[in-house]
């Protein structure tokens, strides 16, 4: 663990980010917040006001029910205060600012998995949430990622980032292409799917003549094929920065960018931005990953827009991107109250809530086994089985998930500026972009 100090957390803050994970609007079917209370009441009957700091969507205060409103009523001397932030980078942000500063943070902070690295070096500054209600809850690595050396848990579990090929049934029957779900999982590779089939199918789809990019962003892209490097960016021995020397991540950097640029299969669109938003309801682009979390941003960026699916299929076998978890800082008023709230909210049934609210799939073991999850469709989708098939991208994940250290952010956020020079701006080639990217990350130290 190390010292902190107001000069870390600044330099810290200043790095920005790429990893904005979004859900907007997903749905599953209506359903009503369970009313269950397991092992998560605070002895306390003061009456409090506790803040809950989030980013995007949870699927915490969804119109079709709040998850916030049915624990108040469980807890009737608590009221709940959401503060949510527009991205990941943003909360991020805000919670080094704050921690540098000793004060002014929520009761419960929403942490995003990318940016957790950095902040068990800091670990004391968070309640242990370890206790007997806490061993076996999650899968084992989602314990391992928010557990520092000594063994404090600072974070309780939210979701976890299972993908899929969201893709345009109505562009591919366009094409020429299948459009069953299952045969277009079987058109990529099926269980053997590699990112070469990927972008083969790509470039198949791009000589039909539609006109319509074939998936939205090298930067999107490159994450799905990052996230499955074990340790792509640092040496997991002793955290010093490999990637500078690496040739799988040049060569993956390269591939994506000759699919992006040279085949010209990208949509040339900055992941997150105002045009890749609008892009949803003009035929912007034929596919996309997709994690569980972004069914929902899918669904709410193309409302009215019909075609949309999802194939039980990932290039590589399997990628999860993505995956939160809930804090409760050490500075807070009512730390009991806060871990009793953020336990509550991330049991098994107020997560498979959440997944029907806006496709935050379940981190909880007794979640993922569960009927309810399993049996969860998506009208927008199809009628996707949603539950089934992101479940069977769950299994086929490695148990140990790729090495994230404590410069893995801003890292992958240098390389995300060096992928939108060539893919967006058009400012670089693809050489002259690798070599600033280097250059930022040899700043690091």
């Amino acid at each position: 663990m190390r010292k902190t100090t107001r000069k870390m957390w600044a330099a810290a803050a200043g790095v920005t980010g790429i990893a904005l994970l979004a859900t907007a609007c997903s749905s599953g079917g209506s359903t009503t917040p369970a009313a269950t209370e397991k092992a998560t009441t605070a002895a306390s009957t003061e009456k409090i006001t506790l803040k809950v700091a989030t980013f995007n969507e949870f699927g915490y205060d969804d119109p079709a029910g709040s998850l916030y409103d049915a624990y108040t009523k469980l807890h009737p001397n608590i009221t709940i205060e959401p503060v949510k932030a527009a991205t990941s980078n943003e909360a991020r942000d805000n919670m080094n600012t704050r921690l540098a500063a000793g004060s002014g943070l929520s009761d419960i902070e929403a942490i995003e998995v990318d940016w957790l690295p950095e902040l068990l070096q800091y670990s004391d500054k968070f309640v242990d949430l370890n206790s007997d209600e806490t061993k076996g809850r999650w899968l084992e690595y989602k314990t391992a990622q928010a557990t520092d050396s000594t063994g404090r848990l600072i974070g309780y579990g939210t979701d976890i980032g299972p993908e899929v090929i969201a893709y345009r049934a109505d562009l591919f029957k366009a094409a020429g292409l299948p459009t069953d779900r299952a045969e277009v999982a079987a058109l990529f590779g099926g269980k053997d799917a590699t990112w070469d089939k990927y972008f083969e199918v790509g470039k198949q789809f791009a000589k039909a003549g539609t006109g319509v990019p074939f998936f939205d962003s090298a930067g999107a892209t490159y994450q799905g094929m990052i996230n499955q490097v074990t340790d792509a960016y640092e040496n997991p021995a002793d955290g010093t920065i490999t990637v500078k020397d690496s040739a799988e991540v040049k060569d993956i950097y390269n591939k994506v960018l000759t699919a992006a640029v040279t085949d010209n299969l990208s949509a040339h669109l900055g992941q997150w931005s105002p045009d890749w938003q609008a892009s949803f309801q003009t035929n912007g682009f034929a596919t996309m990953l997709a994690p569980g979390w972004m069914l929902g941003v899918i669904e709410g960026n193309a409302k009215g827009v019909t075609g949309w699916d999802i194939a039980d299929v990932f290039p590589g076998g399997a990628g999860n991107w993505g995956g939160s978890f809930l804090t409760v800082p050490a500075q807070g008023a009512h730390p009991e109250e806060a871990k009793a709230l953020a336990a509550w909210l991330t049991a098994p049934e107020q997560q498979i809530t959440a997944f029907k609210y806006k496709g935050t799939f379940p981190s909880q073991t007794e979640a993922l086994s569960s009927p309810d999850l399993l049996g969860v469709t998506n009208a927008f989708f199809n009628a996707a089985p949603t539950g089934e098939i992101l479940a069977n991208r769950a299994k086929a994940l490695p148990t140990t998930p790729p090495f994230k250290g404590t410069n893995y952010f801003a890292i992958n956020d240098a390389m995300q500026q060096a992928l939108s020079r060539v893919d967006v701006d058009k400012t670089d080639n693809a050489e002259a972009s690798w070599t600033k990217f280097i250059d930022a990350v040899s700043a690091l130290g």
